[in-house]
């Protein structure tokens, strides 16, 4: 749990007790809009007086001052940031002149000097004390969300106190274990030796059990115990939670604390020592949330809501797909299949034609994440807002019509824009030492900078730099790759600036517009002192499938390894020597795709050859054999699924010799 998030809850219940304004300020993209709809649906359907606000069009990165005055205007005193914040040192600073309190949540990168808001929440700030640093924005407000929903059951703020106690009969003495638990954290902890005939006044207990509610396992066991060590004199007022538990879990009462350390779900996911105690705690946790979810059912139905769009946002965010990311996109997505797709997410799906019964990662990531974060790029980030959190099934029926819009108008810009500057990219690669991509035009869409800047990143192989202007200001946006830290390359520029930040890969910037030539000289200057690590050129195959074992069955491989993502990509795999059957030429823009059938023996499968569609008839041709790198995948079209391949690469077994 995050070291400030007691203190973040008692704030915010503090402004519906004082009936304060609040106000949540989000990022535009997917992360950012996800964030706003976790926080903004659970406080205004708990009566707090709530609004919310994005960036839209040429609003900059953050919060801004602008934002803050209109609050101020409206008599609010308190701003929630998600996904967004940690670097608003002024615009904070600003609030606070205001006595506005803020409450920053957020996941980016911190800078050096943190601003001076009330509460931070961002699991990469030294103080957090947040096991995983790489959770999405989403997955900070969601934290938050759950703190909130624990405070309204009877759990919240109660102090109980566990303790276990084993003997060593060689050594005569007992080993005690104690854990102090406050809102399900571990607050303290005691570990003592103690031998027999030790007085209760030479032992730390007297002082860690005074005014504690006291658990353990078997509570006459553990009461003869301390009668024997302390004598009959001293009474501790210990309750039996074996009894407790089973109402809740019958079929662990009769267990053993020893036995239990094995059987423990989550120990096996925490890092730590798996000992009895240790098992007591992860036990009453797991009670807790039953007892909980027994009686506020309402807040289960709305954690597997709120996980539909936490699994969207570590996706979107490109979060490690390792730890908790993995757990969340997991669980959302098993809520979509049995819960049903959410509001706004259920329009959306029926207009993109997702198949929600069998949808992957990779649906998410190709076709639903793409969607909703064109709003955001195009400076509508509130039709993506309003699709989430609408009440109205027309109105959202009418905005996901028009997200779907949106997107292709996307769509249509990056392509532009490629064709465009297409040049200009190869010559700053080669005049940058192969080193790093810098295109400025513009004419480049400020909300595309970011997809245009790791189009040229994945073209080239270096990081790339996307910048286009909006009068006096320069928007940049940088993908980088191959081991270098976008935001330790920005942090390098020193106050140049207006605003920058981000993560290690994907930051974004501004400055004004009269430093674009010391901007490109700050460029050219650092280039000696790039260093890439080497060129990704070998392509790792995951498994060999000799043609002749190219079956179905053979897709239910990929879907062991869900869910997909960053630092778990999907599986490649390669065929050798299987036959091409057939082959046509599809798409309606350039560049153009083949769309190949491939004859395995028994099977045929079609595959896509994304954009390669020039090959044809050059160096790919109908009933000829070839190696073959690919991808598995399902696609689907009205209602039917077709088993296919994505072609990573093909060659003639020639060409291979």
């Amino acid at each position: 749990m995050f070291s400030s998030m007691e203190d973040a809850v008692e704030r915010i219940i503090q402004a519906k007790e004082e009936e304060e304004k609040i106000l949540i300020f989000g990022d535009s993209d997917v992360d950012g809009i996800t964030s706003t709809a976790i926080l903004y649906s659970y406080l205004k359907n708990n009566g707090y007086d709530v609004q919310w606000k994005l960036p839209l069009a040429d609003d900059p990165y953050g919060l801004n001052i602008t934002a803050i005055d209109e609050f101020y205007n409206q008599n609010g005193s308190l701003i929630i940031t998600v996904d967004c914040g940690i670097s608003n040192f002024e615009e904070i600073k600003h609030a606070n002149d205001l006595q506005i309190d803020v409450i920053v949540t957020d996941h980016h990168n911190p800078p050096e000097i943190l601003p001076e808001a009330v509460l931070i929440l961002d699991p990469k700030t030294q103080d957090s004390e947040y096991p995983f640093h790489d959770i999405s924005g989403a997955a900070v407000a969601y934290k938050l969300v759950s703190a909130l929903r624990f405070a309204e059951t009877n759990f919240y703020n109660a102090e109980i106190c566990l303790m276990d106690i084993q003997e060593d009969s060689a050594n005569n003495c007992l080993y005690i274990d104690c854990i102090k638990i406050k809102n399900l954290v571990k607050i303290k902890q005691l570990h003592e030796k103690i031998s027999y005939g030790t007085s209760i006044y030479n032992s730390k207990l007297i002082g860690f059990l005074q005014g504690q509610l006291i658990y353990s396992w078997n509570a006459k066991h553990i009461k003869k115990y301390l009668n024997d060590i302390f004598g009959s004199g001293v009474e501790f007022n210990i309750l039996d939670f074996s009894s407790e538990l089973s109402s809740v879990f019958p079929q662990l009462a009769t267990k053993s604390l020893s036995e239990l350390v094995d059987l423990s779900s989550i120990g096996k996911y925490i890092d730590e020592e798996r000992t009895p105690i240790n098992a007591f705690f992860n036990l009453y946790v797991t009670y807790t949330k039953r007892i909980i979810a027994s009686k506020h059912s309402k807040h289960i139905e709305d954690e597997k809501k709120d996980l539909q769009l936490v699994g969207l946002a570590a996706l979107a965010d490109i979060m490690p797909m390792k730890d908790e990311n993995r757990l969340f996109v997991k669980n959302g997505i098993s809520s979509m299949k049995k819960n049903k797709p959410r509001q706004g997410l259920a329009e959306l799906f029926a207009k993109l034609s997702i198949n929600v019964d069998s949808i992957t990662s990779t649906d998410l990531s190709w076709t639903v994440i793409p969607a909703l974060n064109a709003a955001g790029r195009l400076g509508q980030s509130n039709i993506a807002l309003e699709l989430l959190i609408s009440e109205n099934p027309q109105e959202r029926e009418s905005l996901a019509v028009k997200i779907c819009e949106l997107n292709e108008q996307r769509k249509d810009l990056v392509a532009k824009a490629v064709y465009k500057v297409h040049d200009a990219a190869e010559k700053s690669v080669t005049e940058n030492q192969n080193k790093l991509c810098v295109v400025i035009d513009e004419e480049i869409n400020k909300g595309v900078t970011g997809i245009f800047a790791a189009r040229l990143m994945q073209d080239y192989d270096v990081p790339a730099i996307a910048v286009t202007f909006i009068d006096d200001i320069c928007i940049g946006s940088m993908r980088s790759c191959r081991n270098f830290i976008a935001t330790d390359f920005l942090d390098s520029f020193g106050d140049f600036f207006i605003n920058h930040g981000g993560h290690d890969y994907a930051a974004g910037f501004s400055f004004e517009r009269s430093k674009l030539d010391l901007f490109l000289k700050k460029i050219k200057d650092s280039i000696p002192e790039i260093q890439l690590s080497d060129e990704t050129q070998v392509v790792e195959i995951d498994a060999e499938i000799p043609a002749n074992y190219l079956k179905p069955d053979i897709f239910e491989i990929i879907d062991t390894f869900e869910p997909y993502g960053a630092e778990n990509p999907e599986l490649l795999f390669m065929s050798k020597n299987i036959l091409l059957s057939d082959a046509m030429i599809v798409g309606k823009k350039e560049p153009l795709h083949l769309k190949l059938t491939f004859n395995g023996g028994e099977y045929k499968f079609p595959a896509m050859y994304w954009g390669k569609a020039e090959r044809y008839n050059k160096d790919i041709s109908i009933n000829n054999f070839y190696d073959i790198i690919y991808k598995l995948n399902r696609s689907y079209f009205n209602g039917l699924e077709t088993k296919q391949l994505t072609i990573r690469d093909i060659q003639s077994p020639e060409i291979q010799k």
